[in-house]
């Protein structure tokens, strides 16, 4: 335990070092678009794993996700629950806020559509907070979660997601830096004002589009 706690307090004070001192920032915003790679990033074809020091071990038979907050219907899946859900798949880029992009993640699991025409967020729902079974927390605005292709994922290119990247179950928001793609998700809050998470209390930027390279705050 003592060890993991040092380990998570260095990176952590890492981290927040490079967002007091703008690291990577390259300064080339591509608002356009007009390349598949946003600015300052690097392509890799493997998928490098980033935690907090600890990756939460968690079977199937285990997992519950409770929903919460500013809804009309609050509920808790487990793993069946989850499953008897209309499956939705999507092929995305995803994009790390320490420099790297995978293209065309093949994903499968439950939209976020869906989950919200299940619990419905009452009308002055604005913002949800995300929670993963490690501590973490990271923030959206109901809007961004609430796009086409955001999911909470069991399955990563035909296989599940493994332990280490967040499996059983991870939240997807590709339009975002990947820190906002929650691991080893728990709880999923809806709230009317924001309440910026882990990394965004730390430096980071509150929303993360790559685009923008809104790395930090």
């Amino acid at each position: 335990m003592t060890s993991d706690s040092g380990f998570k307090d260095k990176l952590v004070a890492a981290k927040q070092a490079w967002a007091r001192a703008g690291r990577l920032q390259t300064g080339s915003p591509d608002k356009a678009h007009a390349r598949r790679l946003p600015p300052g990033q690097r392509l890799v074809t493997n998928w490098p794993v980033l935690d907090l020091g600890m990756q939460p071990d968690l079977p199937r038979a285990d997992w519950r996700l409770t929903v919460d907050g500013a809804v009309v219907n609050p509920i808790v899946w487990g793993w069946d629950e989850l499953c008897a859900q209309p499956v939705f798949e999507d092929v995305s880029d995803i994009h790390c806020v320490t420099q790297w992009s995978r293209y065309d993640n093949h994903w499968r699991g439950v939209s976020a559509q869906h989950l919200l025409s299940v619990v419905q967020p009452l009308p002055h729902a604005n913002h949800v907070v995300l929670h993963g079974y490690d501590g973490y927390t990271t923030n959206l605005r109901l809007d961004h979660f609430a796009e086409a292709d955001c999911l909470l994922a069991y399955s990563h290119d035909g296989a599940p997601i493994t332990r280490e990247h967040g499996g059983p179950v991870r939240m997807v928001i590709p339009r975002f830096y990947l820190w906002k793609s929650a691991k080893w998700l728990k709880h999923i809050e809806f709230f009317v004002a924001d309440k910026p998470g882990f990394w965004e209390t730390r430096g980071y930027h509150n929303q993360g589009d790559p685009w923008t390279e809104e790395r930090y705050g």
